[in-house]
């Protein structure tokens, strides 16, 4: 993908159908704002080494949006680690070299949204795609959200499980990125400790 563009595990999407529930996940979390549009809001927690644990789900406070919200939240019925993002330097030249290669990660897309202190966000993203595979994301000059996210928490296991390991282990490669992947139902699997213990999200 060129030396240098594709830079690290970005971040862990657990999508709920009522963020009011989220803490009884057992993870601090601090708020990360509202996507203003798309009728949702997320609160966070730093992972350790650069990622994060995003939480999205409805935010009551917006009129509904015009469109389906992002992860497939309008139709959840529970909980569920729905995407991971892989952050990436120069976006659209990780896709072009990407499909070069076979893989089309999807069009890159600007995105925002505003921290509770008012700071405005921007960066850019491909869509999620349906299976396991990443989506990309370059942050671009914004502060990363792990830096301001709640503290304590660290990722010790995520896991990639699929029916088809060989094809999804084969995006990955293109991507520049080496996770094994089981053969199984199509799902991620995350392990955090916690000052509480640990605590699994799928």
């Amino acid at each position: 993908m060129g030396e240098g563009n594709v830079v690290a595990l970005d971040h862990l999407v657990f999508a709920m159908p009522d963020l009011a529930r989220a803490g009884d996940l057992g993870i601090d979390l601090s708020e990360g704002g509202r996507h203003i549009g798309r009728g949702t809001r997320n609160l966070l927690a730093d992972l350790g080494g650069g990622a994060y644990l995003e939480v999205i789900g409805p935010d009551p406070d917006q009129p509904e949006p015009g469109r389906p919200r992002p992860f497939g939240i309008d139709t959840l019925t529970e909980p569920k680690l729905v995407a991971w993002a892989v952050r990436v330097k120069d976006i659209e030249d990780v896709v072009r070299r990407a499909k070069a290669q076979g893989y089309d990660p999807g069009p890159v897309v600007p995105m925002s949204r505003e921290r509770p202190d008012g700071v405005l966000l921007e960066w850019q993203l491909t869509p999620m795609l349906p299976g396991v595979l990443p989506f990309l994301i370059d942050w671009g000059s914004t502060r990363h959200p792990s830096e301001d996210a709640a503290q304590g928490a660290q990722l010790e296991l995520f896991q990639i499980s699929d029916p088809n390991p060989g094809g999804v282990y084969k995006g990955l490669k293109v991507l520049g990125l080496d996770y094994p992947v089981a053969n199984g139902p199509t799902g991620l699997e995350a392990t955090i400790r916690t000052p509480n213990g640990e605590v699994v999200l799928r």
